[in-house]
């Protein structure tokens, strides 16, 4: 499965459009993260448990949306975007991927 942010790929066609495909995940943040980031915050520094559960959840959004694209008999999913949300107190992560489910076929 071709997933790209560009609306096209080169050399190739979009034969058949079968829609919009969405992947959603949320996550939890667990206690011991939330205390180890805010010293972090503190002392200064990248906060490795905060962006291996933000590369997780990214990589689940995409592979839902993949999966929901070839579902639908798709090939490639194109003009992808991908948000992210904080939700509650701050200890729940949101992530959305989401783009066209297309059909793509090489150009002659």
């Amino acid at each position: 499965m071709l997933i790209t942010t560009t609306p096209s790929v080169d050399g190739y066609t979009a034969a058949r459009y079968h829609g919009i495909v969405f992947g959603e995940v949320i996550s939890g943040v667990d206690f011991i993260r939330d205390f180890t980031a805010g010293i972090r915050n503190i002392v200064g520094g990248r906060s490795k448990g905060y962006e291996d559960e933000l590369v997780e959840a990214r990589e689940d959004a995409l592979r839902e949306m993949a999966e929901r694209a070839e579902a639908l008999g798709a090939n490639a999913v194109v003009s992808v975007d991908v948000d992210y949300e904080v939700l509650g107190q701050g200890n729940m992560l949101m992530v959305t991927a989401s783009g066209t489910a297309v059909e793509l076929v090489a150009k002659a």
